[in-house]
């Protein structure tokens, strides 16, 4: 029996003194044997912990005593033990990294409007026009997407503005905002509004909480978690979830991630077992290849390109 649990969970409320309750949030955590990550900003909180079950509901039970943290959604999932290899507990001064500026929205003010996910099912399974854009980073994904979804080229949800004119033509539309747990939603649905977007909704509680409630159904693939276990699906007795990802090498079907092994890329993506080199690296392209080969045969080609990148 697996006694290991991992939360995800988030909220945007007003914390004073984030150097503090950062503090005071890591020592609880150490108390309960947690390991995972937790930001803490002026802003609110953002965290996914592993923990052992009666751990995790005790972590509940003291933080909902918090009357900011009453209502927080709490999304379970089954552990593995390691998950994550430490914990960090850090005060930022975003709880989801947005770097938006002049354009940067408070969700307790301006945000999409909550669609339960009961109500996207219904949506998809019938006549209605809306459109589902998908606001997680490309490699994500590159995994698992909702059917027929918007994939904008998002290398970083920094890039939120960039790629606002690919959706101008929704301005008049219905469109649902969909992310892993909902936390980049908030912003990004509110973006969207403060865009000129007229009728613009946010899948509540995340991709996560669609998967559970109508597993295999219309999320295709896997869903990319930011832990050791890197993908979540469900394996239903009538179903096993489709495998939509591709190899980058070879097109292959895959779902196993590398990182690029040139040293200043670590471009995260697919690579089939096949198209990984006998010692196990993997490159995003030839030109990265190249320079590590340059870089490990030539020592002052190696010094000359870290002088430059310093």
């Amino acid at each position: 029996m697996n006694n290991y649990e991992i939360l995800l969970y988030y909220k945007y409320v007003h914390i004073s003194d984030p150097d503090e309750f950062a503090e005071k949030h890591r020592l609880l955590c150490e108390k309960l044997g947690f390991k995972g990550r937790i930001i803490i900003t002026e802003e609110g909180i953002n965290g996914t912990v592993e923990g052992l079950k009666e751990n995790t509901q005790k972590y509940i039970d003291e933080i909902t005593k918090d009357a900011r943290f009453a209502d927080m959604n709490f999304k379970r999932s089954e552990g593995t033990g390691n998950a994550f290899p430490k914990l960090s507990v850090k005060s930022r001064t975003e709880i989801v990294s947005a770097h938006l500026g002049e354009d940067d929205v408070n969700p307790n003010v301006m945000t999409g409007k909550y669609l339960p996910v009961e109500e996207l099912h219904k949506w998809i399974h019938s006549d209605k026009e809306f459109y589902i854009v998908d606001m997680r980073n490309d490699y994500e994904h590159s995994v698992g997407f909702f059917k027929d979804s918007i994939l904008p080229p998002l290398k970083n949800f920094r890039d939120l503005p960039k790629i606002l004119p690919t959706l101008a033509h929704l301005k008049d539309k219905t469109v649902v905002t969909v992310c892993t747990g909902g936390v980049r939603c908030e912003k990004a649905s509110g973006f969207l509004v403060k865009h000129g977007f007229k009728d613009v909704y946010q899948l509540h509680n995340g991709i996560v909480s669609y998967m559970e409630k109508y597993p295999n159904e219309d999320f295709l693939g896997k869903l990319y978690v930011f832990d050791g276990r890197v993908t979540m699906g469900f394996n239903t007795p009538d179903k096993e979830p489709v495998v939509v990802g591709k190899c980058r090498k070879c097109g292959v079907s895959s779902e196993h991630f590398v990182n690029c092994f040139q040293p200043s890329c670590h471009d995260h993506f697919i690579c089939c077992e096949k198209c990984l080199s006998k010692n196990g690296q993997a490159f995003c392209n030839w030109k990265c290849a190249f320079i590590k080969k340059m870089r490990d045969t030539f020592p002052i080609f190696r010094h000359s390109v870290k002088k430059k990148k310093d």
